[in-house]
């Protein structure tokens, strides 16, 4: 079985929340998951048939990713601070752990997938490049690719004869099939529409309908056309057969279903801040809703009985893994959390359409309130219906919270995602622009006291717009931000010069007018109102190197700021960092919007069941 894939390449801050339990192939009953252990993640077992587990794991920095192979071995990714590490295994039911590849490069995760035949491949970055190594857990790992382009390993068939690489979904090789000898079967180009692979079918299936002849691999893929997301197969010899009767207006991901019977996908769509889940029936050509509560799924996989397993939150509950046939599932929240305020959707007008924004106001104090507007990374993500620990603890204070999906965002599907008309940044900050001039025309927010606070890209656009328009900003707080366009784009990862790339249409060398334009350190001389920058040290996506650059033309403009670094890296799996930064943002703010209580000891007001 194939696991969930890592999160594609980006800037968007790693949210703090469990991961669904990955069944074993042999004993649906056997479950890893990624759960709770006093504030950090962890790695832990559940036998289901038995209703015993344990934890796995144990490291001071947290750990994320897991999975189960087909002799329910438990796998886990042993990183360091930085990212980097290597994958390691154990017996589910205890035992000694052990390298699970030799000879793999130490690097950070790009891909594992696990065939039924018990063969296993394992993508890694290092310092060389992307790699794929393919082998038996326990053995050496023979190397099927080396590259220095930005790629990410999809997939590995079930009897291991191809394997599935994912280039950019706009590049020439957005889809590679290799055979285990590093032999370049076919190439998916998305340059005219850009393309993803899902993962191959779990299993041999019947020659009819959309399907290729028995046993020959079947990829499932996403190609964006013509304004619309539509679900695909492709297999060596055959071309890409889209399903006109299944594609969607917004983001949409999909994975197979295993099992028995004919073949069926589980379908995940995001649409304005929310989820909606279907499945598709290949033989039928049939696309069913699945019921679900509104709020928002994060995950979603079908299990090998036919359930359905989720992580779904919405404003006011937390993130929690949830079986949609009541099944109980493993790994829920031993944390009570508060529910403050107000949620309502503001549609703001904009030239491209309307401008998204949740709003949550405190129920308790009467309007305008001080404003503060949590700006979310990506770019290519977007703010939804979900419970958010910072927008609770700000709303318990006193200050409105608005949450703006403005261009360039997910869920609001393609055309609004590439819309850039006002250049890179710039067009994002015009919407938050404009969301704020209507909160306070409103009355929602009040004049003099609106502030800005984001991680990843939701922290560039922070900067970027206090330096753009430094009178409409009270305060700001920028964690892990892009800060230094040109110097991010020397120190990153291949990978996010990929991304780099294709949003500016060329590197800082080609197009260096570009990168100035939409650089935040090109305006941090005309800030001038307090500003918190948190930065990372071990960093690899927004390095502490552009940090500094940025840091030093604030100090060159005289520009008054507070500085917190942090000792690990761009996204963490360790609640006692995202509390510090919570508790230093939340001051900062508080002194910086007149009228909003500053508490004397803030934080997410969480209480242990």
């Amino acid at each position: 079985m194939t696991p969930a894939p890592p999160k594609a390449a980006g800037r968007a801050y790693g949210v703090y929340r469990p991961v669904l339990p990955v069944t074993g192939p042999r004993r649906p009953d056997r479950m890893v998951y990624t759960g709770d252990a006093d504030g950090r993640c962890e790695i832990f077992t559940w036998d289901r048939s038995t209703g015993t587990g344990r934890q796995v794991t144990d490291r001071p920095h947290g750990t994320l990713l897991c999975a189960i192979d087909a002799d329910e071995a438990v796998w886990w990714f042993d990183e360091d601070r930085g990212g980097s590490g290597r994958w390691r295994t154990q017996p589910f039911d205890g035992g000694p752990d052990r390298p699970a590849l030799t000879g793999v490069p130490y690097g950070r995760p790009a891909g594992l997938a696990l065939g039924a035949s018990g063969t296993v491949a394992v993508g890694i970055r290092s310092p060389e490049g992307f790699g794929v190594h393919l082998g038996r857990p326990g053995g050496a790992g023979a190397t099927v690719l080396r590259t220095t382009d930005s790629a990410t390993l999809c997939d590995l068939a079930p009897d291991g004869r191809l394997l599935a690489v994912s280039g950019p979904a706009h590049s020439a090789r957005a889809v590679t099939l290799l055979t285990p000898d590093g032999t370049t079967v076919a190439v998916l180009s998305g340059t005219a529409e850009r393309t993803w692979a899902l993962g191959f079918a779990p299993a041999p299936t019947p020659a009819r309908g959309p399907l290729p002849v028995p046993g020959r691999a079947l990829l499932l893929v996403m190609r964006e056309r013509a304004g619309r997301y539509h679900l695909g197969t492709w297999a060596p010899g055959r071309g890409l057969e889209l399903l006109p009767w299944c594609s969607f207006g917004t983001e949409t991901t999909a994975r197979w279903y295993p099992g028995p019977g004919g073949p069926r996908v589980l379908l995940r769509q995001d649409r304005h801040g929310r989820s909606r889940l279907f499945t598709a029936d290949l033989d039928r050509r049939e696309l069913t809703p699945v019921p679900t509560p509104e709020g928002s799924i994060l995950d979603a996989a079908p299990a090998a009985d036919g359930d359905v397993h989720v992580i779904w939150t919405d404003a006011v509950n937390v993130p929690r893994a949830l079986s949609l046939s009541g099944a109980p599932l493993p790994g829920q929240s031993r944390w009570r959390l508060p529910r403050f305020g107000h949620r309502q959707d503001l549609w703001t007008p904009g030239p491209d359409g309307p401008v998204h924004t949740f709003v949550t106001t405190p129920a308790d104090r009467p309007a305008p309130h001080p404003l503060v507007f949590l700006v979310h990374g990506g770019p290519a993500d977007h703010d939804r219906d979900a419970y958010d620990p910072m927008v609770q603890a700000l709303v318990g204070s006193g200050c409105a919270v608005a949450r703006t999906n403005y261009r360039g965002s997910t869920g609001y599907g393609p055309r609004w995602r590439a819309a850039y008309s006002e250049g890179v940044g710039h067009t994002q900050v015009a919407d938050l622009v404009r969301a704020r001039a209507d909160l306070l025309e409103r009355g929602i927010g009040r004049e003099g006291a609106v502030g800005l606070c984001g991680t990843s890209w939701g922290g560039y656009l922070t900067l970027l717009a206090m330096g753009t328009r430094p009178d409409l900003w009270d305060v700001g707080v920028a964690v892990k931000p892009l800060a230094d366009c040109v110097t991010a784009f020397r120190h990153s990862t291949p990978a996010l010069q990929a991304l780099d790339t294709a949003l500016f249409g060329g590197t800082p060398d080609q197009v260096p007018d570009a990168y100035a334009h939409a650089s935040p350190s090109t305006y941090a001389a005309a800030i001038r109102s307090p500003l918190l920058v948190v930065a990372a040290r071990r960093d690899a996506k927004c390095p502490p190197e552009q940090v500094e650059a940025y840091l030093a033309v604030l100090r060159a403009g005289g520009v008054a700021h507070e500085l917190m670094w942090l000792d690990s890296g761009h996204d963490g799996y360790d609640g006692a960092d995202h509390l510090a930064v919570i508790r230093r943002s939340l001051r900062f703010l508080g002194r910086g919007l007149p009228a909003a209580p500053v508490p004397a000891e803030p934080s997410p007001h969480a209480e242990r069941r």
